[in-house]
């Protein structure tokens, strides 16, 4: 805002520059151009013109030649002026030259000129020599005091335009930081808020409007939290009332007698609890119940690839030095379970590479399977999204998995990009910053 006012201040002053120029340049032209042709006039009808000879006492002299220099400072627009005033008081003239010269306090020019007229020449700076010429008789000659104070102008306006900056731009800004201090503070607040937890609220500050504002965002997080508890309790509800009949089948199951029955059955019970634990990570996710702390993320892979080498899985990991991140531990092993396991559904052997830049860290999960068409690199991410739709038991799931792994890591700052491999397969990798 005070930038804009700035500006058109600028502008403003700008304009008023230039019309204040052009008036004064007009005047300058109409004071010169009116008493010299009424002079002139005066001189050609009483035929009384100044001794050459002498210096110059006010009086319009007659001279053979005219005595602007070739290369002096000309005025055409005066020159122009003249010769349409000289046209209309009926007197003709041939050529009509101009020459602006300086004069100094000293100059001795002045010497045989009256006190009054001496005067006024010391106080312009400065004559304009003013030569007509009269065709086939003689040049018409005068000289009339000229102002050289254009530099005094511009120092003027320029320092009427520092005044007014500092008039108008002073209180602006002294307000603009009165409204964009609780505004920052404001939007602080909006960027850092956590549903769950616990905040103080923002203190109302600066002009109605704005209070206005931040008494509304103290609201909003307040019914945010209350939704978001809701939900919670209501995600705790169904955990409990879909977990107790699962438990209850669980227990009914033992009674079958064909062991390849119950073991189908057995694995159908564990994916929907598998499934359900999925879909209530997803949608608690907004709001962790673990804190960040701080973890050797290069012993949580190693610990992470360590569960898959027990269970006889072919999952390759080398070792490295201790990296210090802050973040949540229990969340990023479910997100690194679940690239690993999706990439053991397609390829015997997985391969964890762990890298490290002053900047990020990246957890690279790489395989060997077929591998996902370019233009469906992304669709995978989407919950509920699977590529293969024969939900076997090999390649089986409800496409959760890796929307809960790329949400676990969004929420950490980071994100998950996939790519196909030149060699083939299929890479996925976690980037966070440090």
């Amino acid at each position: 805002m005070a930038l804009v006012i700035a500006v058109a201040l600028f502008v403003a002053q700008a304009i008023n520059f230039t019309l204040l120029l052009q008036e004064r340049q007009r005047a300058r032209i109409e004071g010169a151009t009116g008493p010299v042709v009424g002079r002139i006039a005066d001189a050609i009808e009483r035929n009384t013109f100044g001794d050459p000879r002498r210096s110059d006492r006010g009086r319009v002299r007659s001279l053979a030649l005219s005595p602007v220099a070739p290369q002096g400072e000309h005025r055409p627009d005066i020159e122009r002026s003249l010769r349409a005033a000289l046209a209309e008081a009926g007197i003709k003239a041939g050529r009509v030259e101009t020459e602006v010269r300086t004069l100094t306090p000293d100059d001795p020019r002045l010497r045989f000129t009256g006190k009054e007229r001496r005067e006024r020449f010391r106080r312009a700076g400065g004559e304009l020599m003013i030569a007509i010429e009269r065709p086939g008789r003689d040049w018409l000659v005068l000289s009339v005091p000229w102002f050289r104070g254009e530099d005094m102008i511009f120092w003027h306006l320029v320092s009427q335009t520092i005044i007014l900056y500092v008039v108008v731009l002073v209180p602006v800004l002294v307000a603009a930081r009165q409204i964009s201090k609780p505004l920052r503070t404001l939007a602080g607040a909006a960027r850092g808020f956590r549903p769950g937890e616990p905040t103080e609220p923002i203190e109302g500050r600066g002009p109605q409007d704005v209070r206005d504002v931040i008494a509304a965002f103290n609201a909003l997080r307040l019914r945010v939290t209350a939704m978001l508890d809701e939900k919670d309790r209501m995600l705790g509800a169904i955990g409990h009332d879909l977990r107790t009949p699962l438990a209850a089948l669980r227990v009914r199951i033992e009674s079958v007698d064909d062991d390849t029955d119950r073991a189908r059955m057995a694995e159908t019970i564990d994916e929907m609890n598998r499934t359900l634990d999925d879909i209530l990570s997803l949608a608690r996710l907004g709001r962790p119940s673990e804190p960040p702390t701080e973890v050797d993320l290069a012993a949580l892979v190693e610990a992470v690839v360590d569960d898959f080498l027990d269970l006889g899985e072919e999952v390759a990991f080398e070792e490295r030095a201790r990296l210090r991140m802050r973040l949540r531990p229990s969340l990023m092993r479910r997100a690194l379970r679940n690239l690993i396991e999706n990439a053991l559904k397609y390829a015997r052997d997985v391969e964890v590479q762990l890298a490290e830049t002053p900047q990020q860290v990246r957890i690279a999960v790489c395989d060997r399977g077929p591998g996902i068409p370019e233009d469906r690199l992304n669709d995978v991410f989407e919950a509920f999204t699977r590529l293969e739709h024969s939900r076997n038991r090999d390649t089986g799931g409800i496409g959760l998995g890796l929307a809960l792994a790329r949400a676990i890591v969004r929420e950490a700052g980071g994100d998950i990009m996939l790519a196909n491999r030149t060699e083939g397969g299929l890479s996925a990798t976690i980037t966070l910053p440090r």
